[in-house]
């Protein structure tokens, strides 16, 4: 975001409350919620408008089919929307509805200022008209001459006296805006297919209707009681009406918006009608338009009739709220379509959620409070660490520009590479060796230098996984505050002493047997708890770490004789042996003893075999078991049995 820029107005589309809402949804308000969180952080004067479209003549239909009135069915969908975004902590400025009185006023200013100056007249309209996407089509356009493009329902041919708005007019102005603004769409492959389009020519615009009455009347002075505004005309301008258009305009210095985020479908109206409609009211245009992708459920288009329709509140709390955002964000590049799995959900939330974030605070918590009574020093990590600290500054120099470029994968995908140098750094530099060698002085600078780019990633996570953020940075002791993004972020400063505390595990891992029979859609918060006290009974461990017997004979001792031996090349560490565990054929193991062992020495010796791992490849060789040693400042030894047992004899 430019230093100048003080004002960031984001906005979803507003939904259509023909249905309950779905992942994709979601997936909108999430994104939008994102960027709200984060520019309020940075300091931005920052409003974020979401709501819902509910004008035409589908939800008269669809509110008729269930005795209702357009007005109590839309009452009631609506609300659901709103209760989810509420449950789902959407940190909204406004929910507008178009049944607002205050959206028809301004609506109704908009069509009289538009026609005042020319741009709408009176005319007839005939053509085909699909009701379900509300949208008009010509002949060439349908599908077998009869089926709407789009969603593949049957049109009707419409015969009614219209106002019409001059889209053609602006055709010439639509395409100088594309081409003097790079950014203007995004993702940039939308941008092209939409300037072909306009390049296509651009017809007038049908904006009334007289067939049905649920929907804003035209202005009381142009005397036309039997129109209503189309659906379009009278939906994007939301807007601009949440800000006070027509009315108390108070709110309108947040105008021109930042991001309006779409989805792929209604990129059309929002690319081409609306930026045609603000060109008419002089009123300046959008910086970005941003269209994702549709979801997608284990590769299947999900539908009412498969049964496979991902319903993103049970979603979130089966998994976790913070958890299913940091999915939706990270999974897909925008733009693209992705798709839902339990399988990619888990696999985020054991590696990317659980070990590289929540084991990284762990080793922290644990450090700090073995080491130097929870109490961080920052004064010596540039001494120690300064190769560190540029690579992550290096990182997250521009990250922002991810952000407000719609490449929401990329920012995290490089907030993971700085949690990798974290991790790496503890693996590089052993603050345990650091500390026996009397070197305390350089074990804190690595303490704290782990505690530095926590403290930078929360800050930047916060609009991601706000709750589990929090609980982070409570736990270092940093505030998630304007002041202190500035102060780590943009001024790239350390941390002042602080003292970490400890804190629950935040991501524990969810493993396949707790979810394997039931698809996520299916899962409720309680069936969850209920399992996961069902597998807490069955392998009961007290809090000192203390395991019943049944769980010490899960894992199978034997003694092994080593039958060959060699040194593994380019490996500090491993050696690679074969080792007779009283099987048909030997076991090839690599151990890391190479520090303490001469392969020479170790064949026809016996060691203690944990026989039972399963199989991992090191350094491309497959491993199938592991020796048992111990470690201690003199050294490590191989645990051996006092005299010779015979290969394969269990340890008990």
């Amino acid at each position: 975001m430019e230093e100048s820029c003080k004002n960031v107005y984001i906005t979803t589309p507003i939904y259509y409350v023909n249905d309950v809402a779905h992942i994709g949804h979601a997936y909108t308000t999430i994104i939008a919620d994102m960027l709200a969180r984060y520019s309020r952080l940075t300091g931005a004067n920052t409003y974020f408008l979401t709501g819902t479209d509910e004008h035409g003549q589908k939800i008269a239909q669809s509110a008729e089919q269930r005795g209702r009135s357009p007005q109590e069915y839309a009452d009631e969908v609506s609300g659901k929307f709103k209760t989810l975004w509420d449950d789902f902590d959407i940190t909204y400025d406004k929910f507008i509805r178009t049944t607002d009185d205050e959206h028809k006023i301004g609506v109704q200013k908009a069509f009289e200022t538009m026609y005042n100056k020319g741009d709408i007249y009176k005319g007839e309209y005939e053509g085909f008209y699909c009701v379900s996407c509300e949208t008009f089509f010509t002949e060439k356009q349908l599908v077998d001459e009869q089926f709407c493009p789009d969603c593949g329902r049957p049109t009707s041919i419409v015969k009614e006296e219209s106002y019409f708005f001059k889209l053609s007019k602006y055709e010439d102005k639509l395409i100088e805006w594309y081409e003097q603004n790079e950014d203007c769409i995004l993702p940039r492959s939308k941008k092209n297919e939409i300037m072909n389009f306009v390049k296509g020519g651009l017809k007038d615009l049908s904006i009334s209707r007289t067939s049905f009455d649920w929907g804003v009347k035209l202005p009381e002075s142009m005397n036309e009681p039997r129109h209503v505004m189309y659906v379009w005309l009278d939906a994007l301008m939301n807007y601009i009406t949440a800000l006070g258009y027509g009315g108390d305009e108070k709110n309108m210095n947040h105008w021109p918006a930042s991001t309006h985020l779409v989805g792929k479908d209604i990129l059309r109206f929002h690319s081409i009608y609306w930026p045609a409609f603000l060109m008419s009211l002089d009123l300046p245009l959008p910086k970005h338009i941003a269209a994702h992708g549709w979801w997608t459920r284990d590769g299947e288009k999900m539908s009412k009739s498969k049964g496979n329709v991902v319903n993103p509140k049970e979603v979130a709390d089966a998994y976790g709220l913070d958890a299913f955002r940091y999915f939706m964000l990270r999974e897909v590049p925008f733009g693209q379509d992705g798709d839902f799995s339990q399988k990619a959900l888990m696999d985020r939330i054991n590696s990317d959620l659980g070990n590289d974030l929540g084991n990284l605070l762990n080793r922290i918590s644990g450090m700090s409070g073995k080491y130097f009574d929870f109490k961080i020093t920052s004064k010596d990590v540039e001494k120690f660490h300064k190769k560190e600290i540029e690579e992550v500054e290096a990182i997250l120099e521009n990250i922002e520009e991810y952000l407000y470029n719609m490449q929401i994968n990329r920012y995290l995908e490089d907030i993971w590479k700085v949690l990798t140098i974290a991790n790496k750094a503890i693996g590089d530099y052993e603050p345990w060796a650091k500390m026996k060698e009397g070197k305390e002085d350089e074990a804190m600078a690595l303490v704290a230098l782990i505690t530095n780019i926590m403290a930078r990633v929360a800050l930047l996570l916060d609009s991601v996984m706000p709750e589990k953020i929090a609980k982070i940075a409570d736990s270092l002791g940093v505030e998630i505050s304007t002041q202190n993004y500035i102060k780590l972020i943009k001024n790239k400063e350390l941390l002042d002493d602080t003292v970490i505390t400890k804190v629950s595990q935040l991501f524990p891992r969810i493993e396949e047997i707790l979810l394997e029979q039931a698809k996520p859609a299916e899962v409720s918060k309680n069936e969850v708890e209920k399992k996961s006290e069902s597998k807490k009974e069955e392998k009961t461990e007290e809090p000192d770490n203390l395991i019943t017997i049944d769980k010490f004979f899960e894992t199978t001792l034997k003694i092994g004789t080593i039958v060959e031996a060699q040194e593994v090349p380019k490996s500090k560490k491993l050696l690679k042996l074969q080792v007779d565990v009283g099987e048909e054929k030997n076991r090839q193991i690599l151990a890391g003893i190479k520090e303490f062992y001469s392969a020479e020495e170790l064949v026809g010796t016996q060691a203690c075999v944990v026989a039972n791992l399963k199989p991992a490849k090191l350094m491309g060789m497959l491993s199938e078991g592991m020796l048992m040693a111990a470690k201690d400042e003199n050294g490590l030894s191989l645990i051996r049995p006092e005299a010779p047992k015979k290969s394969g004899t269990k340890i008990s």
